[in-house]
Parts: C-alpha cells; structure tokens; sequence
C-alpha cells in the first residue's frame, strides 16, 4: 500500500460558494476529496491507466449539461484502488471581495428603459499562500506523484495551486478505537468503520465530518516526525 501527502499552496485567491448568507457567498477552508480527484488528474488522466480510454470514456472538459457525474467519474477509482481524502487547511487568511452588477435588460428590449437598478454581493474567498494537506492512498504507486512538484487549477475561478507531493513510510496497520482530527467524506467511512462521533461540516455535494472517534482498521503514518492514524479500506460511496 503507498500514502502520499500532497501539500497544496494557493497562488490566487480561491473561491467556492460552500454557503450563501444572503449577499454573503463564503469558501469554507477544506477542499473536498470530490474536488481533489477532478484538480489532480484523476478522472481524466492516464496516470493510473494501464490501457487509454476511448474518447467515449474519457471525461471531457466541455459539459453540455450541468449535472454532476461523480459516481461515473469516481467508481473507476475504486476498481483501482485509488482514494483521496478531504484536504485540511495548514494555515489560511480570508479576502472579502464586493462585486457589483446592474440590470441590462436594455440589451434585450429596444426600448428605453425607466431605472437601472443596481446590485451587489461579497464573496469571501481563501488569500493567497494559503496552504492545505490531503493524502492519496493507492495500491499501486502514481506515475504523477514522481514528479514531486507540479500545477493544478482549483474553484470557480480555476486558481492556480502548486502542489508538492511526496510518499509517507506505512508503520503497521491495526485496528481499533481511533481519532482522526481531519475533514472526512462521512459516506466513504461509515461503511467500512464504527464512527463513534464527530463535528459536521455543511458543505456541498455531501457535508463532511472532522474531529472523529473511529473504531475499525486504520494506517499508522509518520507525518515530519509524528505519528497519525489514517482509516483504511476508505472508497467512494454515493448512497
């Protein structure tokens, strides 16, 4: 079994609306493993492919309908052994933007309008420098894991990411009552482990759960010096 850490360090500003208070659209500082699978590479890479996929197979960057396809996208991870978990946030700051827009419906009518109505929302958004950490457990090593430091593209605004990677030494694997501190996906956990509690965090597509006491089989890792459990035999689960 190989863990690898990626460390993730903003160059732009990142957005995504993780909830909407009223003109307020807020990017909670996790990014979920859903997301990370896209921004990695995975779905649509080679990288863990023995064969290459027909164009029918391969997701393509243009969509024509905007309708998530995670189980689609995802389940092939599975059959390789592929997981990514929710990424934490190491340190972050918040920006808070104002944008504006006005009413143009005198760009459709051909008539003169009465009013020109203006509105106005804020968008808080992870800064720059802002550094995350996810792990990616796999059966088999990653040709793109090698390349130690490489670029991704995360949020509505396709910000760049530098992304550094490297492979954790596996102690042992145990089992047993367990704590894990870190955003989780609830549905890749609960099937396989006994979650005893945990905090939630509401974010879209699935809430996520962090601070969690565990009870099943679990990685021992080094991570610069210390020792973390890590669940196992995580996969993707859409119901």
């Amino acid at each position: 079994m190989y863990i690898y850490q990626c460390r993730i360090e903003l160059h732009d500003s990142l957005y995504f609306a993780t909830r909407e208070i009223g003109r307020l659209y807020e990017t909670e500082p996790i990014l979920h493993n859903y997301a990370l699978c896209y921004a990695l590479g995975l779905v649509d890479s080679h990288y863990y492919q023995t064969t290459i996929p027909s164009p029918e197979e391969e997701y393509r960057y243009f969509c024509a309908t905007q309708v998530p396809q995670y189980e689609a996208h995802l389940t092939p991870l599975n059959e390789q052994n592929i997981y990514v978990t929710p990424a934490r946030t190491i340190t972050h700051t918040c920006v808070l933007n104002t944008w504006k827009y006005a009413n143009n419906n005198y760009h459709v009518e051909m008539k003169k309008t009465q009013k020109n109505i203006p509105s106005f929302g804020r968008a808080k958004e992870i800064a720059p420098e802002s550094e995350f950490e996810c792990f990616i457990i796999t059966e088999k090593p990653l040709k793109f894991v090698n390349w130690n430091r490489y670029w991704i593209r995360l949020g509505k605004w396709s910000s760049k990411a530098e992304v550094t990677t490297r492979e954790l030494p596996l102690l042992r694997q145990g089992k047993g009552v367990f704590s894990y501190p870190y955003p989780l996906n609830p549905l890749d956990v609960m099937f396989t482990h006994q979650v005893i509690r945990y905090d939630v965090i509401n974010m879209p597509p699935v809430s996520l759960i962090r601070n969690v006491q565990l009870k099943g089989q679990y990685y021992e890792i080094e991570v610069e010096g210390q020792k973390r459990k890590l669940p196992a035999c995580m996969e993707y689960r859409f119901n």
